[in-house]
């Protein structure tokens, strides 16, 4: 767990530095700090003089994973556990492609399987997701319990992170596709974008109602293919969609 949150401070700033060049004059992305030769040498840095962004953006990773560890309880700040599961995400979404449609159906499908084993099979996903903390997952307050029910063990709902970075993998990837094929009726992008929207809904209402733990998943991966291959159709290109491989370039 420590772990994780120390990589999720190097994500925040990772992240942080382009988002701070697009809201702060051009004078503060091309300022420098200068460091001691000694410390430079010591560090391995091979430059004395280091951006001011990259750095005020780690200091502000690192105040996340002090905060994260603090002595106090997990309702108290559950958003900066969110905030370090969130820069995690979009680093493995900027670093990983799925290369090809045929890959990522594959990979989705295999998922899709595994989930559902892991979350209904035994009761490993749910101790995972309970019992251990790190910041891997997105906490969301649940809502209170109905009068004379017995009231949460856990007073979260809870959201994987692999349950955000895998069909968002698939859905940057359909942006890709849009740009490539051009369609002229629906947008792959947005079709697997909506898609997404309704399948997490879906696993949350469901989530909500048998207040049993669901395989996100099952409700993702299908509704994220599915609404890729019925776009496909709708626009004649069913083959191009199902054929379609990312340039080698752009994986790189």
């Amino acid at each position: 767990a420590f772990g994780v949150s120390a990589f999720g401070a190097l994500a925040i700033s990772d992240i942080g530095v382009p988002l701070l060049r697009n809201v702060l004059p051009q004078n503060f992305a091309e300022a420098k700090v200068k460091v001691p030769k000694a410390v430079s040498e010591k560090l391995g840095l091979g430059d004395e003089d280091l951006p001011l962004d990259g750095l005020v953006t780690l200091l502000l990773g690192l105040g996340c994973t002090a905060a994260y560890w603090a002595p106090i309880a997990m309702e108290q700040k559950f958003l900066i556990s969110n905030f370090i599961a969130w820069s995690l995400a979009m680093t493995s979404l900027g670093a990983i492609s799925l290369g090809s449609f045929q890959t990522a159906a594959i990979l989705l499908a295999g998922l899709f399987c595994y989930d559902i084993f892991w979350v209904f099979g035994t009761d490993v996903m749910m101790t995972v997701a309970t019992k251990i903390e790190a910041p891997v997952k997105f906490l969301y307050t649940a809502p209170p319990p109905a009068e004379g029910a017995e009231p949460r063990s856990y007073p979260f709902s809870v959201l994987g992170l692999g349950d955000v970075v895998i069909p968002g993998l698939f859905v940057r990837f359909m942006a890709k596709v849009d740009t490539v094929l051009q369609p002229q009726t629906w947008s792959y992008f947005g079709a697997a974008t909506t898609a997404y929207a309704l399948g997490l809904s879906t696993c949350f209402i469901v989530n909500e109602i048998t207040h049993a733990g669901q395989p996100a998943l099952l409700y993702l991966d299908p509704a994220c293919i599915g609404s890729a291959l019925a776009v496909g159709v709708a626009n004649g290109q069913l083959s191009e969609v199902w054929n379609f491989e990312e340039e080698k370039d752009e994986r790189e």
